[in-house]
């Protein structure tokens, strides 16, 4: 007996289960990074207290959480291949490549906003 493929809507729906309650930490690594830097810069970056500076920041989550959703492209496409099973044990270190990924630029684009010029 040959075995059926899952439906995408199966597929989805675990990707979904695994991928949306980690996104919490993945934020959670994001915004440490940027309280972090906010802290080491600490009192100059004080200054970098702004209306503009905290848009930016809102923009700047809004696109790494969109940049998050990458993983589901990876994450479905490996489930339709053969190596299904294996993936589901594996993915953790998709998930901590992009959490260290989106820390390093969350780090590099952070500094421009909460460094005060000439300092860096």
């Amino acid at each position: 007996m040959e075995a059926t493929e899952p439906k995408f809507g199966d597929l989805l729906t675990d990707a979904l289960r695994y991928w949306e309650p980690r996104r919490i930490v993945y934020n959670a690594a994001l915004f440490v990074v940027v309280v972090g830097r906010f802290a080491t810069e600490w009192p100059a970056s004080s200054a970098a207290v702004t209306f503009d500076s905290f848009v930016s920041l809102f923009i700047l989550g809004v696109l790494a959480n969109v940049a998050y959703c990458a993983a589901y492209v990876v994450d479905l496409g490996v489930q339709h291949s053969t190596l299904r099973e294996s993936w589901r044990t594996q993915r953790k270190y998709l998930l901590l490549v992009g959490i260290l990924f989106g820390c390093a630029l969350t780090y590099f684009i952070s500094r421009s906003i909460v460094t005060p010029p000439g300092t860096n």
